[in-house]
């Protein structure tokens, strides 16, 4: 929230792989007491429960950005949220924020579970897909990893062999390559 509010574009994938503190049990708890609040005179006028796990961390972020003001808007604007890593970002370089892993969030024996698992349980209906497909994606990936290794060792061999003359070294040292 705070690097949207400060203008940074900020997309998250696998938002069903994304843990949570507290048992499964816990957390459907939590979820049915949220579900359970409605409007009474017309329920269709809100608040709506979302059921796919990016929609739900989207308004979990929502709640950190005052998004009411011009300001929260435009932030939450930068915000994209998605089940598995679909197309465009598949090929992009990930980062991963370091203060959000669980082996640093909680401590070791306390129970967490799964938002996947959770919207599964109120009526997402997608789980298998996504799980299909981020297979499918995993296969490639991992390929295309392998290919990507094998041409660094032999870009990083043939530079090992190629033998250069020192009027040559001596021009590439000038120009920042030795």
């Amino acid at each position: 929230a705070k690097e949207l509010l400060n203008g940074q574009q900020v997309v998250l994938l696998r938002c069903e792989d994304m843990n949570m503190s507290g048992s499964l049990y816990r957390a459907k708890l939590k979820y049915a007491n949220f579900k359970r609040k409605k409007t009474n005179s017309n329920p269709r006028h809100g608040p709506f429960h979302q059921r796919a796990p990016s929609k739900i961390v989207w308004r979990t972020i929502r709640g950190m950005v005052p998004h009411k003001t011009a300001r929260g808007a435009a932030s939450l604007d930068r915000l994209k949220c998605f089940e598995g890593i679909p197309h465009p970002f598949d090929r992009k370089k990930r980062m991963v924020i370091p203060a959000a892993l669980k082996v640093l969030r909680l401590r070791p024996e306390r129970k967490f579970c799964k938002l996947g698992d959770l919207s599964n349980v109120f009526g997402w209906k997608h789980q298998e897909l996504i799980s299909r497909l981020e297979g499918q994606r995993k296969v490639k990936s991992e390929a295309f990893h392998k290919k990507k290794v094998a041409t660094q060792r032999s870009q990083k061999a043939a530079g090992t062999k190629v033998k250069v003359s020192a009027e040559d070294r001596k021009v590439l040292e000038a120009a920042g390559f030795a």
